[in-house]
């Protein structure tokens, strides 16, 4: 019988393969070959560790020594000396950056210690295109338990229980809608996978399914069993090829092994899952559209009721939910409601990942516990802001959330709490930036994104986002005129009252929410004709310091000869003739050039 001593695991999630990790494990697989451990030491590539700031990462068990930013040629030292003599390789362990520690093991990195895996808890652990590692760690036991020992309506009653609220925006208690989809009473049901995360930044969905596609596909079916339904799909973008791989190796490994398709367990209970492909619409993760993509017919949402627990997927009683949730339910129905209901706030159930982007140390995945603070979350689990910088502001909840300043960071990270200052969960993009951004250039950013992803059929969103753009546009380019802050929040709350889906009536929120806190920012570029931050370049100057050595480096960089001065003396630049291209400032050598 094989003795395997040893176990490398390798980032297997798109963020480290894009970084090489594909080239590291094939690299480990020469080196293992050529020094005669092939038989006593096994590569896994895995999914998603979180921790994509420094991948491609390696995880070598038992020890469960954690090597960053592994390159091909790092490999051979890996092997030689970890591998075959038992010593670590020092250099590739990861370094905390305020005490410059080495941590051997991912355990006591800070990134993860306040982190609550229960989502992520496999993800990184096993591999996803292998259905025996998923069932090895307790893998469709809750399936086995819910549909041979428990009725549909005593599922429905834990997850109800649990206080389950869906991951994908705005957090609907979730038993409450599989209760209403059961309650619906047809011949023919479905139940949909919303993995259509079209958000910024966002990839929380995509390292799930990358990385634990069954547990997704174990929650589908447990709530197909609990409708009543018998078929359902995964929404998925075509933007996604390895999450959309490993949902079809998934979905036919469990089909193989008679745990999905037909008589589950030798029950009269069948389920059965297609993939669906999205063209990267984002209005296609509203519901209604998503449907109606779906059916092959143009993504567009449909007016409210009914709703589709009543007449959804072809005019079928449908349970929607997106993959954070489905991801739930597993431990929800294994473990018992009062287990999932041991972590977070009373409202708030559980916990919420979270994709970590912009100015932050530690870009990734977290998963962290409900009530945790937004604090906790950029400077605990984050490491901070990039260069030292000042923090000024998070955006979270995507182009339908909100932006918060400096004096939110100790808010509980839950429902209501975000709601109640002009915020939302989302589905879990947050986006850290410093104090090198313009807060009315970020509104224009994501308003710009949501106008352009309107579907155009009804008025309010489509003319209204597209003439608050058009102020904002104004205002960075500065043409900015009285009145037009009043009149961006009439035609913001208009849009809200009118819309036709939710993604338009929350189009406006990233405008309202930096004018409510950044409305300083706004009066400056229209009442002073003056970008703060120093970002909008019509309403910029570059400006010489008394740092000039006078040297005259900057004015022989210049293409128009807009800068002039004496030898060894303090340098001007004539802003009429100035078109700042900001070579200056990239080329003088003593940084006394400034933007502002």
């Amino acid at each position: 019988m094989q003795h395997i001593r040893a176990h490398v695991l390798v980032c297997g999630g798109t963020g480290c393969k894009s970084a090489g990790s594909k080239e590291v494990q094939l690299e480990f697989a020469k080196q293992l070959e050529q020094k005669g451990l092939s038989d006593e030491v096994m590569i896994v590539e895995t999914g998603c560790h979180g921790f994509c700031e420094h991948g491609p990462l390696v995880i070598i068990y038992p020890e469960g020594t954690f090597y960053c930013r592994v390159k091909p040629e790092d490999v051979e030292e890996i092997v030689e000396s970890h591998l075959f003599k038992g010593r670590i390789v020092e250099r590739l362990l990861y370094h905390e950056p305020l005490t410059h520690e080495q941590i051997p093991s991912y355990s006591e990195i800070n990134f993860y210690k306040k982190q609550k895996r229960l989502v992520l808890e496999h993800c990184g652990a096993i591999n996803p295109e292998q259905i025996e590692e998923y069932i090895a760690v307790g893998g469709y036991e809750a399936l086995a338990k819910a549909i041979t020992t428990m009725t549909p309506q005593e599922v429905i009653d834990e997850v109800k229980k649990s206080g389950l609220r869906g991951r994908g925006g705005g957090g609907f208690p979730t038993g409450m809608k599989w209760q209403f989809a059961a309650n619906s009473v047809n011949d023919k049901k479905y139940v949909i996978c919303n993995a259509d995360e079209g958000d910024p930044g966002a990839f929380m969905d995509r390292s799930v399914l990358e990385g634990d596609p069954h547990k997704v596909l174990e929650g589908m079916a447990i709530c197909g069993y609990a409708i009543g339904a018998d078929e359902a799909y995964i929404y998925v973008r075509a933007e996604y090829p390895l999450a959309i791989k490993r949902l079809r190796i998934a979905i036919e490994q469990a089909e193989q092994m008679g745990l999905l398709g037909e008589n589950i367990f030798g029950t009269k209970f069948s389920f059965k899952i297609h993939i669906k492909e999205g063209a990267g619409a984002f209005v296609c993760g509203e519901e209604t559209a998503l449907m109606a993509s779906i059916e092959g017919r143009r993504g567009m949402p449909r007016p409210r009721p009914p709703f589709p627990a009543v007449s959804g997927l072809w005019g079928k009683p449908t349970n929607i939910n997106n993959v954070e949730t489905f991801a739930n339910v597993a431990a929800i129905i294994t473990n018992g409601a009062d287990w999932y209901c041991g972590f977070g706030t009373e409202k708030s159930k559980g916990t919420k990942v979270f994709a970590l982007t912009g100015k932050i140390n530690n870009t990734g995945l977290a998963e962290v516990p409900m009530g945790i603070t937004m604090r906790e979350i950029i400077f605990d689990i984050g490491g901070g802001i990039t260069g030292g910088k000042k923090f000024k502001a998070v955006q979270i909840g995507g182009p339908s959330g909100g932006c918060l300043p400096e004096s939110m960071l100790d808010l509980s990270v839950d429902y209501d709490s975000l709601i109640s200052v002009g915020a939302m969960m989302g589905s879990g993009g947050l986006v850290v930036m410093d104090e090198d951004t313009c807060m009315v250039d970020v509104a224009k950013f994501f308003l710009n994104f949501t106008q352009s992803e309107s579907c155009g059929k009804c008025t309010p969103c489509r003319e209204g986002t597209k003439r608050m753009l058009e102020i904002l546009t104004r205002i960075t380019e500065g043409q900015g005129r009285e009145g037009d802050i009043e009149l961006l929040e009439e035609l913001a709350g208009n849009i809200k009252e009118t819309a036709l889906c939710g993604l338009g009536q929350t189009a406006p929120n990233p405008v309202l929410s930096t004018l409510k806190y950044f409305r300083d920012e706004y009066e400056a570029h229209i009442k002073e004709k003056r970008c703060p931050a120093g970002v909008c370049e019509k309403l910029s100057n570059y400006f010489i310091t008394d740092k000039c050595k006078g040297c005259g480096l900057c004015a022989r960089q210049c293409p128009v000869q807009a800068i002039s001065g004496q030898p060894r003396s303090q340098h001007v630049i004539d802003a009429a003739k100035c078109i700042k291209c900001g070579s200056c400032m990239a080329t003088c050598p003593f940084k006394a050039i400034v933007k502002g």
